[in-house]
């Protein structure tokens, strides 16, 4: 019940309405005693003497009063405080998902946590708004009701009772099995959504490779798995209420049986008999006892469904993958001499003896270009995601202006990077907004200059609704040019001293590629940046270039040094790459050739 504990604690800023939701559950547990003490009335004075009658229906129908206000009070308190707790911890789990590292979301799909933040949340909000209340409510009534039995006969009371542990065992037993079954429906419920999450964003391929059928083939298979789990969960939670009936059963057939010689010893004149009031009362409260704990029969299953989910919620909770920042870390002042990677490895967690880089060890000045070249594989976008600490080196040091950029704030560090990627990531937003993604507190005419210096300003203005307009999932209204001079605003508006482009205009046409690669003169003036390119004729111009080699540097040094470098890393690649342009060129003019009319 640990988990149970520790999601009630989400409720204590909310003791007031939870104070205010028990007053009112006392309120229903005092309706449910008055009817049954009103109904000893009627049979031992009303229908005896015909008197009072009037009276003793005013005061049965405000008991029902007060039972209705005290069960609406407490139901809808008992929701609110849920709904508030759940809110609150959907908003705490996606602050910490987007608080964990690039390792962490690199070993989880985006389905699965997807799930986590609506299904199993949603699962627990159920708990918390309803079966925790019910938990409550129908409790204190049952207490309430069973007190007034025994306060009229104990031994009938007993005698109702002893069937009771009969039914522990198997609601044990039963709460287990849902606990079980929920949480792998809750997994297998995370896949589904996996599937359907991979398909809508993958729509283009699917339909381009005719897939359909077999994509909507997997999603029923998950979805027959998803329906077995639910039906073995439903099964068992369909089990309790007839259980409880059976057991109700046999305390009626006891009571009754006890009762009827009571009321029979009182007809003949025992004074400490029962009296057919009496008889009626009690079973008028043990009838309404039935409900409430046939509503508790299902709360244990609720509750155990809610552990389940809590169980995986808290499990994300507990993971901090994020790269730790030191206690009472200064705030990185705005980088102008140096960035040092000092004999630099790096290896996943996972796989220390197959380290990604090794022993990689260079200085970019101020205001440089540096290119990383290499064959896909060589690590040079590894290199690049060290610097903002997306990870954490695991040899030597990267160093800003001569400070470890692990003994300063994270939040310092990646105010001084702006980040460029062949994958652009837009939001479903606005233009505007997506340019000032980075500073949103830059005005209007900030963020028109800034798309005027990344070439975009002239496509915005004849969008609908220009820099109003929104741009879809990912910007798929845009082309990959547009996306890409957006991303180079953004990054322009940020105004960060250091630079990274990884890929930045690999995916585009040609046409595209000239106006981004304008843009990116202007976004690299006066900045240190770090290049990442496959057509080394964006990296010629670049003050530095590294070669690395099975994340190793092979070579450093200008275009004119390395390319004239015989057997060099960077002369291969400059060799591989003028033979495919050469190749692409001949393909262009053979195009032409074969359009052009024949004599």
């Amino acid at each position: 019940m640990n988990e149970l504990r520790r999601l009630l604690r989400y409720a204590a800023p909310y003791r007031g309405r939870l104070t205010l939701a028990f007053v009112a559950m006392a309120v229903y547990a005092i309706g449910n005693v008055g009817i049954a003490w009103l109904v000893k009335i009627v049979f031992d004075q009303v229908l005896k003497t015909g008197q009072w009658a009037g009276v003793v229906g005013i005061l049965i129908l405000s008991a029902y009063v007060i039972k209705g206000i005290g069960s609406y009070g407490s139901g809808y308190l008992m929701v609110e405080v849920g709904q508030r707790v759940v809110m609150d911890l959907r908003s705490r789990l996606y602050r910490h998902l987007l608080g964990q590292s690039a390792a962490f979301f690199s070993r989880r799909t985006s389905g699965q946590l997807m799930s986590r933040i609506t299904n199993d949340v949603a699962q627990v909000q159920h708990a918390v708004a309803e079966t925790v209340g019910d938990l409550a409510r129908e409790s204190l009534a049952v207490v309430a009701l069973g007190l007034y039995l025994f306060v009229l006969d104990w031994k009938l009371a007993l005698v109702c009772f002893c069937a009771a542990p009969l039914v522990v065992y198997p609601l044990v037993r039963l709460g287990q099995r849902v606990r079980r079954a929920t949480r792998h429906g809750q997994e297998e419920l995370e896949h589904l959504t996996h599937l359907a999450a991979e398909g809508f964003t993958g729509h283009r391929i699917v339909k381009a490779f005719g897939a359909e059928a077999r994509e909507g083939s997997r999603f029923e298979q998950a979805s027959w798995k998803l329906y077995r789990t639910q039906m073995r969960i439903t099964g068992a939670v369909a089990a309790l209420p007839p259980l409880m009936e059976i057991i109700g059963g046999l305390a009626a057939v006891g009571a009754i049986w006890y009762g009827s010689q009571e009321v029979a010893r009182s007809l003949a004149g025992d004074p400490n008999a029962l009296t057919l009031g009496d008889f009626t009362s009690f079973l008028t409260a043990a009838f309404a006892m039935y409900a409430p704990m046939k509503k508790l029969s299902r709360v244990n299953a609720g509750l155990q469904q809610a552990i389940a989910a809590a169980q995986r919620i808290f499990e994300l909770l507990d993971t901090h993958s994020e790269v730790p920042e030191k206690p009472g870390a200064p705030a990185l002042a705005r980088m102008r001499q140096t960035v040092e990677y000092r004999d630099v490895g790096f290896a996943y967690d996972d796989r220390r003896d197959q380290p990604i880089l090794r022993h990689v060890s260079f200085t970019v000045r101020g205001g440089q270009v540096v290119a990383l070249v290499g064959l896909s594989g060589a690590g040079k976008t590894t290199l690049v995601n060290l610097l903002p600490r997306f990870y954490d080196a695991t040899a030597g040091a990267i160093l800003i202006d001569d400070t470890d950029i692990r003994d300063v704030t994270l939040a310092s560090l990646r105010a001084q990077i702006a980040l460029v990627t062949q994958d652009t990531v837009l939001f479903d937003d606005t233009v505007a907004n997506n340019i000032a993604y980075g500073a949103p507190q830059a005005s209007r005419a900030q963020i028109e200059d800034a798309a005027r210096a990344a070439h975009a300003h002239d496509f915005v203005v004849h969008l609908e609704g220009g820099y109003d307009a929104q741009i879809g999932e990912r910007g798929q209204r845009l082309s990959g040019g547009q996306r890409q001079r957006l991303a180079i605003a953004r990054a322009i508006l940020k105004d960060s001293p250091l630079l990274v482009l990884d890929e930045a205009t690999s995916s585009l046409d040609a046409e595209s590629e000239l106006l981004v690669q304008d843009a990116l003169v202007n976004l690299m003036r006066n900045r240190t940046t770090f290049v990442i390119a496959h057509r080394l004729s964006t990296v010629r111009r670049a003050d530095l270039i590294v070669a690395l080699e099975h994340g190793a540097v092979a070579e450093i040094g200008t275009h004119e040094t390395l390319v004239n470098r015989p057997g060099g890393v960077y002369a291969r690649l400059y060799a591989l790459q003028a033979f495919d342009d050469r190749a692409e060129a001949e393909r262009a003019d053979a195009d032409v050739l074969a359009e052009e009319p024949r004599p």
